[in-house]
């Protein structure tokens, strides 16, 4: 029965491999898996000549053989016979019996031996319990929603994948001519080859020793001298060499159908369930993680200098040598604005590369997803990015050095972090700034002189190489070539239009080129057109490099060319360079960490870390208190201080324009008419702009007053910046309603018209108004004739002051003057011509000269306060005058007409008052404050405003302290991801 078995077994294993293949060869034991192996010793047993094929089976498979062995019976004729013959009933009785206990102990021990074994299997195998979070949850869920039976069906049978092989058989009759020919002194023909021999005294001789080799190889070697000739044997070596690489093309045929059946299996597993896994959280994969590191990093400015060494692959070459295409075929999409022959790079691209299930693109800052799938989405997001390019440029600028971070995810995408740079030009051409080139350069070098950064170096194949300027740049930047990865493109191109092909073999060989590089990669990008999709682009390349003769005759190696190899060996250099590097950033940032914190310790030791948008918030939450404290202003405050200021704004006009020179008629309807029409007049052009542009600084005033008196209650000295430009740009902004002016002038008008004086208050009032408003403009007039004449006795004796000579001028000029308002106290405004010559020839006659400008800038002053002083006590008498203003001053020598003017004055101010105070409270105050909002959100968006208004080394170093933090956390929380990657 065991033998049996290990013939099935035999039988199912040869089962796995047809006979017609013509494989004789068995794997050597060394070679095996040791579960392989195991598994080969128990089946295989028998092959061991030094021990009994029966006992080594039994040994595994029953306990029998431990039983003590039972000494033969011998057989004696005669009467045996008849006994046997007699007994046969109960001879086979007792067989049966045995035959039983023989089963059922046999299945015991088969049973037993049977779990033995399992058990030995299964502790052979490795413990893959610490692996299991390396698939995610809803793998073991998939067996709810995949049939996997179905999928195992669906699969290919043994017997066709054994039809995609190739005939072995008719392969070893090939290496063994081609092997003859060899030696037989055709080696040096055949060498050029793709490396035929080599391929020969390898794989081929050690795959050929496996198996059976005729003996007549010797013989068939010098039959082929004689029978082929020279032409001939070419031709063979041309088929046997065709041979092989439709095998190679076969091979690889094959493996692209199982990555491509591999590719769906991935995005099978990889999508999310509607109902159960869409509603979990996923977490961040490795290279999402890694790429918001860098994404901080590129923000960060540290005065500590806390340089940013993370790596990322840097993608650089001369303009228009193809590193946007290189960069889309590793993407597997066409993402990127293409133009003919001009620059379409003008900003650094950061590009996060990851898998996922669906072809998806995404800005760092948008929730938006573009389907690279679909054309419209493609054509969109190309026109993001030149946007973006476009926005961050500065005025007169051509390229930028702001980032623009993509994230890019789909099935079969290698995980790295490639950077797309502007690419390097030689002559700045029209349109350009002038220091584009620089700028360029300055760009390239700051990216490369990461230590750590990849240089993926793009030349373009179809140029000259002594016109690149670019590997010289990458030589200065890598010289030894440890972290430089050389891409050749437009191969096709290249091969067409060199005379000489060796040149491409000495470019991707390293030989031409003084710069050193990891590895050297050639590669086709499409033919030229920007229609062309991704795939066609993979067909064409794949085509060429099958059809070209730099791989048939081994100028290149199969390992460099393609873009889907060239993206497997920037990944693992890229991972490899992040293993070996991101915990040394780790610490750099810790310790930076431990300075600030330090520094923050001493310097703010009672201050909470706030970096600049806290602060901003901070201050935003005051000014819109200080904003809403407008509204509760008490009425009579808002239109004591409006009367108050709108006075100060027309006093000088009503006495100088209106009450003056109506004051100067004969009698009281002159008065009147004069009065009415200045008053009519200035209603009508310049009161009510007066009465708004007081109204509108009130509110100013108001809103600084608040913000004064909130600033002395533990107000932080760092806001004054920020409150003062929202303050400006929120008065600014302002716009007061002019539909309220119309209606002010109206209400204004109406005020100055009326003329009754109900009350004796009222009248009271007025007088009140009329004597200070007197008595203020008597004291500037004071004021001015004494700046006029200098100081005077009193001051020259007890202050030691002097008159300068145009002082003691207009002194003598003033107390001529005086002299002649003696004489005449009912004088006019103004000096007749007669008057005036004659003050001057009696200031002459006194040694004094005059001009007559002088003498009647000196009589204004003080026939003006000769008249204040004339209103004044006429002031006084009208106070008993409202007995007789009732009755119209009929019969009557007492006219207070002024008095009258006053109060209608008085009247308007405070209507005026009360109608501004209306609008401020209904709605201007409220549209301030809606600027003020609209002001402060303005400059939260605004990065570089708040950069300016708030400032400090408190504010740096909170800003510091922040990013530095996340920095690290981030990389930790990354490196703990890495290891569990491991």
């Amino acid at each position: 029965m065991l033998r049996a078995g290990s013939v099935v077994t035999c039988i199912a294993c040869k089962n796995l491999l047809p006979s017609r293949m013509g494989v004789k060869f068995r794997v050597p034991l060394q070679k095996l898996h040791p579960l392989s192996r195991a598994i080969h010793h128990r089946y295989f047993a028998n092959n061991n000549p030094q021990r009994p094929p029966h006992c080594s089976a039994a040994r595994h498979y029953t306990s029998l053989s431990r039983l003590p062995m039972r000494p033969p019976k011998s057989r004696s004729g005669g009467h045996g016979y008849q006994q046997h013959r007699s007994f046969w009933v109960a001879r086979l009785a007792a067989r049966l019996l045995k035959l039983r206990y023989i089963l059922l102990g046999s299945a015991v021990g088969g049973g037993y031996t049977a779990k033995k074994t399992y058990d030995e299997w299964k502790d052979m195998l490795p413990d893959m319990s610490q692996y299991t979070w390396i698939v995610p949850d809803f793998v073991w869920e998939l067996s709810e929603n995949i049939d996997l039976g179905k999928l195992a069906s669906a699969l290919p049978e043994l017997e066709e994948i054994a039809k995609l092989l190739p005939d072995m058989e008719k392969i070893r009759e090939n290496f063994t001519f081609l092997k003859s020919l060899l030696s037989s002194g055709l080696g040096s023909e055949v060498n050029g080859a793709s490396g035929l021999r080599l391929l020969l005294e390898t794989t081929g001789e050690s795959t050929l020793r496996a198996t059976d080799i005729p003996p007549t190889s010797a013989a068939m070697s010098d039959s082929s001298d004689k029978q082929f000739k020279k032409s001939s044997d070419k031709e063979k070596v041309d088929q046997l060499q065709e041979e092989l690489l439709r095998t190679q093309l076969k091979y690889q045929r094959m493996l692209e159908r199982l990555e491509k059946e591999n590719k769906e299996l991935r995005k099978v597993v990889l999508q999310k369930d509607d109902k159960g896994i869409h509603q979990r959280k996923v977490k961040k994969s490795l290279i999402d993680m890694y790429s918001e590191v860098l994404d901080i990093l590129s923000d960060y400015d540290s005065n500590y200098n806390t340089q940013d060494h993370l790596p990322r692959v840097v993608v650089v070459g001369d303009q228009s040598a193809g590193k946007t295409s290189v960069l889309e075929m590793i993407a597997q999409a066409r993402i990127f604005p293409r133009g003919s022959g001009e620059m379409m790079t003008r900003s650094p691209v950061k590009v996060t590369l990851s898998e996922g299930p669906h072809h998806v693109a995404m800005f760092k800052d948008s929730t938006r997803e573009f389907d690279l799938g679909k054309e419209e989405d493609l054509a969109a997001l190309r026109h993001e990015i030149e946007l973006r390019m476009r926005k961050s440029l500065k005025e007169g600028q051509t390229v930028s050095p702001e980032t623009i971070s993509l994230s890019v995810k789909g099935p079969g995408i290698q995980r790295m972090v490639l950077v797309d740079l502007p690419g390097v030009i030689s002559t700045v051409t029209a349109g350009m700034a002038a220091d584009t080139k620089e700028t360029i350069f300055s760009i390239s070098k700051a990216y490369m002189q990461n230590p750590n950064a990849i240089i993926l170096c793009i030349q373009d194949g179809s140029v000259d190489a002594e016109r690149s300027i670019v590997t010289d740049l990458v030589s200065q930047m890598d010289p030894q070539g440890k972290r430089t990865i050389f891409v050749l493109t437009k191969v096709d191109l290249a091969e067409k239009n060199l005379a000489s092909p060796s040149r491409i073999q000495q470019i991707v060989e390293g030989k031409l080129f003084p710069m050193k590089a990891l590895g050297y990669f050639a590669v086709v990008t499409g033919k030229g057109s920007s229609n062309e999709s991704i795939d066609s682009i993979k067909d064409y390349e794949e085509d060429f490099f099958q059809s070209s003769r730099l791989l048939r005759d081994g100028m290149l190696k199969a390992h460099q060319v393609t873009t889907k190899n060239l993206s497997l060996a920037v990944s693992d250099c890229f991972w490899k360079m992040v293993r070996e590097s991101v915990e040394q950033q780790a610490d750099a940032f810790k310790a930076s960490r431990f300075n600030l914190e330090t520094e923050w310790k001493n310097n703010y030791p009672r201050l909470r870390e706030l970096d600049r948008n806290e602060l901003y918030e901070k201050a935003k939450n005051e000014i819109l208190d200080e904003v809403i404290s407008l509204s509760q202003v008490t009425t009579k405050h808002w239109e004591s201080i409006l009367q108050k200021k709108l006075w100060e704004r027309v006093s000088t006009h009503v006495i100088e324009n209106i009450y003056l020179p109506a004051a100067q008629t004969m009698n009281s309807g002159t008065f009147n008419t004069t009065v009415d029409i200045k008053l009519k007049q200035w209603t009508d052009k310049q009161l009510p702009h007066k009465a708004l542009e007081v109204a509108w600084e009130t509110l100013q005033d108001e809103f600084a007053r608040f913000m004064a008196e909130y600033k002395g209650k533990d107000q932080d000295d760092i806001f004054d910046k920020l409150k003062e430009a929202v303050k400006d740009e929120s008065i600014k902004r302002h716009k007061w309603n002019e539909r309220a002016m119309d209606s002010l002038r109206v209400i204004q008008h109406n005020a100055l018209e009326d003329r009754s004086i109900t009350d004796k208050p009222q009248w009271d009032a007025a007088i009140q108004f009329m004597e200070e408003t007197l008595q203020s403009r008597l004291k500037d007039t004071d004021s001015v004739i004494a700046d006029m004449v200098g100081p005077d006795w009193k001051q020259r004796w007890l202050s030691w002051k002097n008159r300068t000579p145009e002082q003691h001028t207009r002194n003598e000029t003033k107390n001529e003057l005086e002299r002649l308002l003696k004489l005449h106290e009912d004088h006019t405004a103004y000096l007749a011509n007669d008057e005036v010559t004659t003050v001057r020839k009696n200031l002459e006659a006194r040694g004094v000269e005059v001009d007559p400008v002088l003498i009647k800038d000196t009589w204004h002053q003080l026939y003006r306060r000769h008249f204040l002083q004339k209103a004044l006590l006429h002031c006084n008498l009208c106070r008993r005058g409202f007995y007789y203003y009732q009755r119209h001053f009929v019969d009557s020598e007492l006219e207070c007409n002024d008095v009258v003017l006053f109060w209608r004055i008085q009247r308007m101010l405070a209507i005026t008052a009360n109608t501004l105070r209306q609008q401020l409270t209904n709605t201007e105050v409220r549209r301030l404050e809606k600027n003020v909002k609209e002001v402060l959100e303005d400059f939260g968006e605004d990065t570089e405003k708040k950069v300016q208004l708030i400032t400090g080394r408190r504010v740096q170093l909170a800003e510091d302290l922040k990013k530095v933090r996340e920095i690290q956390e981030k990389l930790e929380a990354f490196i703990e991801a890495l290891h569990k990657e491991k």
